[in-house]
C-alpha cells in the first residue's frame, strides 16, 4: 500500500510517498480502507518535533530519539471496512466508518488496522449525510473540543470566549459552546471572520486590529484552543467563578493556571482525556440532526503531504487541511 512516511524529524520535506506493507488485521482488528485524512497541528508538531523543554525528553523517548518510531503519521481517518477480525461484532465488510488513531498515529497510508473497541482512540460509523472527507475532519477538532467544554459545565446564556477559533478545534468548540445556548466570542485573524459568523458565532474579534483583551468584556468560559495567547492578560477576562480551557499549555501556563485554580473560585481546565468512541458517536448524532458541520481548508491527495503540511502550520488555513485518499481502484467522491 502507498503511505507517507516521515523519514527523520524536520520540515515538511523529510515527508516521503512509499510503498509499504498492507497490515492485517488480528482476532478483533478491523481493516480500514481510508478514503479521506487530515493534517492536524499535531502531526505538524510530531514531525518538527517542536515541543515544550519540560516534555521534550519523554516525548523523544516515546516517538522516537533519531526518527519516528511511528514514521506514518496521522490521527485521522474516514473510510470503508475491507475486513475484520474473527471476533469483530460491531462492523462488517463495507461499512463506512470514521475514527482516531490515538497515539499509534498511521492514518496517512491508504489502509489501516484499528481494534473494534479501542482503548485509545475512537470509531464509529459515519453519519449517512456527511462525506468521506467532512468526517475525517471530526475526530480531531471535534472530539477535542468536546471534552475540554464539557469540563466547563455550559449553561445557557453564559459568556463563552474561544481564542483561536477558526482552525480545527476552534470551529467545533463554537459550533458545540452555541448548541450549549452560550453566547459565542470568537477570536482569530481578518479572513476567518466571515466563516466564523456562518457557524454561529454572535461577536468576532480580529486580534491583528487591536488587543482585545483590553475590551473591558469578561467571560464565564475562555478556550484557548491553541495555547499561543498571552495567558497573563487573557485570563484577567475571567469572570469571579469562571473556567478557562487551556489546549496545549507551556509550563510557566501550567504553574500558574494551578496557582489560580488553588488561590481562587475561578478554574484553569488542561490536559482532559481523550475522546472515545461514544464520544465520537455523539458528535456522529449532532451531523446527522444538522446541528454540527466540518470547515474544510484545501484538499491535497496522498503524494501532495508536503504541501499540505505547509498549508496546515501556515495559520492561515480555515478549519480542516484534508487529504483524499480514493485508492488506485476506487473513484474519489
Amino acid at each position: 500500500m502507498r503511505a507517507i512516511v516521515c523519514t527523520r524529524y524536520g520540515p515538511p520535506e523529510v515527508l516521503e510517498l512509499r510503498e509499504v506493507e498492507k497490515p492485517t488485521p488480528s482476532a478483533n482488528d478491523v481493516l480500514i480502507r481510508i478514503r479521506a485524512t487530515s493534517v492536524t497541528a499535531a502531526d505538524c508538531e510530531i514531525r518538527r518535533f517542536e515541543f515544550p523543554g519540560w516534555v521534550w525528553i519523554p516525548l523523544r523517548l516515546w516517538f522516537g530519539v533519531r526518527k519516528p518510531r511511528r514514521p506514518i503519521l496521522g490521527q485521522t481517518l474516514a473510510g470503508t471496512v475491507e475486513a475484520t477480525g474473527r471476533d469483530v461484532r460491531l462492523y462488517q465488510e463495507g461499512d463506512r466508518v470514521f475514527g482516531a488513531s490515538g497515539v499509534g498515529l498511521g492514518t496517512h497510508a491508504e489502509y489501516i488496522c484499528l481494534r473494534e473497541n479501542p482503548r485509545d482512540g475512537a470509531l464509529t460509523t459515519m453519519p449517512a449525510n456527511a462525506s468521506y472527507e467532512e468526517c475525517a475532519a471530526v475526530p480531531y477538532g471535534g472530539l477535542e473540543a468536546l471534552r475540554f467544554l464539557r469540563k466547563a459545565n455550559l449553561r445557557a446564556g453564559q459568556q463563552v470566549l474561544v481564542i483561536g477559533a477558526g482552525g480545527s478545534f476552534g470551529t467545533f468548540a463554537v459550533q458545540l459552546a452555541k448548541l450549549s445556548g452560550a453566547v459565542v466570542t470568537a477570536v482569530d485573524s481578518a479572513g476567518k471572520l466571515d466563516m466564523l459568523r456562518s457557524i454561529g458565532a454572535d461577536q468576532v474579534l480580529d486580534y491583528t486590529r487591536g488587543d482585545y483583551t483590553a475590551a473591558g468584556d469578561t467571560y464565564d468560559v475562555i478556550f484557548d484552543v491553541a495555547g499561543k495567547s498571552r495567558f497573563s492578560r487573557s485570563v484577567r477576562l475571567l469572570r469571579s467563578e469562571g473556567v478557562f480551557l487551556l489546549s496545549n499549555p507551556h509550563f510557566p501556563q501550567l504553574v500558574r493556571g494551578l496557582w489560580i485554580s488553588l488561590t481562587s473560585r475561578r478554574k484553569v481546565v488542561f490536559g482532559a482525556s481523550s475522546g472515545t468512541s461514544q464520544d465520537l458517536a455523539y458528535l456522529r448524532g449532532l451531523i446527522e440532526s444538522g446541528k454540527l458541520r466540518s470547515v474544510l481548508d484545501r484538499r491535497f491527495a496522498l503524494e501532495q503531504m508536503v504541501e499540505a503540511h505547509r498549508r496546515a502550520e501556515s495559520g492561515e488555513k480555515l478549519g480542516d487541511v484534508i487529504i483524499t485518499i480514493p485508492g488506485r481502484d476506487l473513484p474519489a467522491t
